[in-house]
């Protein structure tokens, strides 16, 4: 697989996004796309799709596109599966196929040889396709799928179900496993980690580590960049900036690297500075004119270096405002059951001032429910939910349910505060980058990052005490996330928080709530500490699930032992034969040594047999 675009750029409408796009794409690259939001990430993912939505770029080297052999491109397709009759086993199996058809080959000479109908050229063909379907997976194909499915929320009654009967989002999240079982040559996924929780993310992380071919994805999360990607494709400015590493080696390397080119770029502007006084000293005069025209020369000869680009920094400028102190006591939650008709989880604990307590755990268990039902947005089942002296709270919604549509930026804000004036809301909106151009946008236009913003912008404002935020990193670039967390963790009113993002956690929390299918634990300590009490006693969740695969490759294995026995056997026996026919030939019986040797070969033969037989 090689795919490499020499000054490249796209333009959307009259707009340029990418203006210089220098890539090489080759067999076994795990790249990374990186950038700030707006850059262009998604749409260098939609030239590799679609190479026709490249031009000629703004660099000096000569437009080029080379794509050698015809490789498969896989990306996620919209609505693939919706009216299918398939079932969720039967459109998994069609990506094993060549496994399958090698697994009925396999169990034909099987039938054969339980027989003892098999030839020996059949059993040679058999330890062939043993070999083969143990290259191509075929021990692992149903452990691959069952974990795959697991990891992703599905259960094994989910398999059986027809692809028409599964939800909109549950047949998004079918064709992402599907499109990552295929295997493609070239893998392309933008933002894979959005919406998934922590397990998901895990298995992810693993299957791509792991992954035997090729892939360029977007991403945001740092913790997952750095474990899967082996190359890091920086956009900035417009232009492709090339990284060999992964997400640790590309921020090491970037600081590196500016400090070098400033380092060059002030020695030779002080070599010129130096140049130039010599000049501008002596060009008049007519005895040192001809060494001050050399100097001139010499600077004007010089190759320039130009002066390093300083990397958009720009991004929210945030300071809380002063707020009254809490009591001691927070929240105090007892024996609370929650849920929109039937409980989803019963939990009890208590937060006090200045603690940040992080709720984790798979998706649908009920975590942003918790925190609606605290806030008072849905009412509890049972239980009671006591918020402690001068508890002040904002809430950070990810849904965005709290955001009108039909509002501009600025009327939003307005809305929340309506006592705020002109100047108040325009400078609380700016410190989140919202200028003149963006405060009259509708709120149906923006995008998620910004949408993102505006609910910050509104959490700070409001000079709460107690902070409830359900998934604040979601849309976020990696500067963004940084400087939230850099505030957070300045922030001296307490924080419950959701979030599925494992570098925001393990900055920001002391505690950890762990939402499981069975209960909702509380782990009064970090988040690495959580994760070593985690291992300890968790349970691997997907052993039944693997106990019929586990089942047929033991039997697989005992077949194909038993199978080369045989042949063994078989050989042994022939060899045993021919040295038995030996003994009556007229040079070996009337010679006494060589009859020897021959009822010594036997014997050692027969010994061998007897063995091979007493394990057959």
């Amino acid at each position: 697989m090689y795919f490499k675009i020499v000054n490249g750029a796209v333009e959307v409408g009259e707009k340029t996004i990418l203006e210089e796009i220098n890539m090489e794409i080759k067999d076994k690259d795990h790249i990374a796309i990186v950038g700030r939001n707006g850059v262009g990430k998604t749409t260098l993912l939609k030239a590799l799709i679609n190479p026709t939505l490249l031009s000629e770029g703004v660099g000096e080297n000569h437009f080029q596109v080379t794509i050698l052999g015809s490789p498969v491109i896989g990306y996620l397709k919209q609505n693939e599966g919706a009216h299918d009759d398939k079932t969720l086993k039967e459109a998994i199996l069609e990506l094993y196929q060549p496994i399958l058809d090698l697994e009925q080959k396999l169990k034909k000479l099987e039938k054969k040889m339980e027989k003892k109908e098999a030839s020996l050229e059949e059993i040679d063909r058999y330890i062939l396709y043993q070999e083969e379907y143990q290259n191509i997976g075929g021990y692992d194909y149903q452990k691959e799928y069952l974990k795959a499915f697991s990891k992703n929320g599905f259960c094994e009654e989910d398999l059986s179900k027809k692809l028409s009967s599964f939800s909109g989002g549950e047949l998004t999240k079918i064709n992402f496993i599907k499109l990552l079982l295929s295997k493609p040559d070239l893998l392309i996924l933008d933002e894979p980690t959005n919406h998934l929780d922590i397990d998901a993310i895990l298995w992810l992380e693993e299957y791509l580590a792991h992954y035997p071919k090729t892939f360029v994805l977007v991403s945001h999360d740092r913790m997952f960049i750095n474990h899967v990607a082996n190359k890091i494709y920086e956009i900035e400015y417009g232009a492709t900036i090339l990284y060999h590493g992964n997400y640790a080696f590309y921020e090491k390397e970037k600081k590196a690297r500016y400090e070098l080119a400033l380092k060059n770029y002030e020695k030779q502007q002080k070599e010129i500075a130096r140049l130039q006084r010599i000049v501008d000293r002596f060009r008049y005069k007519p005895s040192k004119a001809s060494m001050a025209m050399s100097k001139l020369k010499q600077i004007e000869r010089m190759e320039k270096i130009e002066a390093p680009k300083k990397e958009n920094q720009k991004t929210f400028r945030i300071t809380f405002p002063h707020f009254k102190e809490s009591g001691r006591v927070v929240l105090t939650v007892r024996d609370l059951r929650f849920g929109y008709t039937t409980s989803l989880k019963e939990v009890s604990f208590t937060l006090e001032k200045g603690r940040r307590l992080g709720i984790v755990g798979k998706n649908g268990m009920g975590k942003s429910t918790l925190l609606k039902t605290i806030m008072g947005r849905i009412p509890p089942l049972s239980g009671d939910i006591t918020f402690g002296y001068q508890v002040t709270t904002a809430y950070f919604d990810q849904q965005f349910d709290t955001l009108d549509p039909n509002l501009t930026v600025y009327a939003e804000f307005q809305k929340s505060y309506p006592n705020a004036n002109d100047y108040e809301i325009r400078s609380a909106l700016a410190r989140f980058l919202f200028y003149e151009e963006d405060i009259n946008k509708q709120i149906s236009v923006l995008s998620g990052g910004e949408k993102v913003s505006l609910q910050l912008c509104k959490v700070v404002y409001s000079g709460a005490n107690f902070l409830i935020l359900d998934e604040p990193t979601n849309h976020l670039d990696i500067l963004c996330k940084e400087k939230l967390e850099e505030v957070l963790e300045s922030y001296p009113g307490t924080i419950l928080f959701v979030s599925h993002d494992r570098y925001f956690i393990q900055k920001i929390a002391d505690s950890i709530l762990d939402f499981t299918n069975s209960k909702v634990t509380y782990y009064d300590y970090s988040y690495e500490d959580y994760l070593e009490k985690k291992k300890e006693t968790e349970m691997v969740t997907i052993e039944e699930l693997q106990k019929p695969e586990k089942m047929q490759h033991e039997r697989l294995e005992k077949k194909k032992k038993n199978h080369s026995l045989d042949e063994k056997i078989r050989k042994l026996e022939k060899e045993l034969e021919q040295l038995q026919a030996q003994r009556y030939l007229e040079e070996v019986y009337l010679n006494p040594i060589k009859y020897q040797e021959v009822e010594n070969k036997i014997k050692v033969l027969e010994e061998q047999l007897n063995e091979l037989l007493a394990k057959w």
